[in-house]
């Protein structure tokens, strides 16, 4: 065997066997905190999506139709985060979640697992939790900042608008009439 296929034979090789790395100019703290913030994050985005799809699918009540539609979309918008954001994190060169134990063991957001809960207090549970991933995302962006990670931390800007939007909706939809016709 020459030595330049020895040497190429080697390289596949480590490369076969080393961890999953991806280049990146990012130094190696910025890919630990940003990846941290968005497994996080992804992990949040997971239990927020099994939970709206969980009140959409348990929704009953007079205003059945426009809350199952609603949480349905919702659901959607919150599923359609979960590739970009475990992308992002491979792009940086790190590691992902890989289960849904790790999910469980990552996640912020607390589950529902209740029979059956007030179609108010679904909407009231979903806005608070929207609230709470709303902050863990400002949260994530200024770890994006601290290390110059401006694509992480613009796709985080849209994710932090769709939020507070799902949250404003939230908010409206539960809203009560009170005497001055409102």
């Amino acid at each position: 065997m020459t030595t330049l296929t020895a040497k190429k034979t080697q390289e596949l090789v480590r490369r076969r066997d080393g961890a999953l790395s991806t280049p990146t100019d990012l130094k190696a703290a910025a890919t630990r905190d940003v990846a941290a913030a968005l497994n996080g994050m992804l992990a949040d985005t997971f239990a927020l999506y099994l939970k709206t799809k969980n009140f959409h699918w348990h929704m009953s009540g007079p205003h059945f139709r426009d809350y199952h539609l609603l949480l349905d979309e919702q659901a959607g918008q919150l599923f359609a985060m979960t590739d970009p954001l475990a992308e992002r994190v491979r792009k940086l060169g790190g590691l992902t979640i890989r289960s849904i134990g790790h999910i469980a063991r990552t996640q912020r957001l607390a589950d529902n697992d209740a029979d059956y809960v007030e179609p108010s207090d679904m909407l009231a549970e979903l806005g608070d939790d929207n609230k709470t991933f709303a902050a863990k995302l400002r949260q994530a962006h200024n770890v994006c900042d601290e290390h110059g990670d401006v694509a992480s931390a613009s796709l985080i800007e849209v994710w932090l608008d769709e939020t507070e939007r799902r949250l404003w909706f939230l908010f409206e939809s539960n809203r009560r009439e009170d005497s001055s016709g409102r």
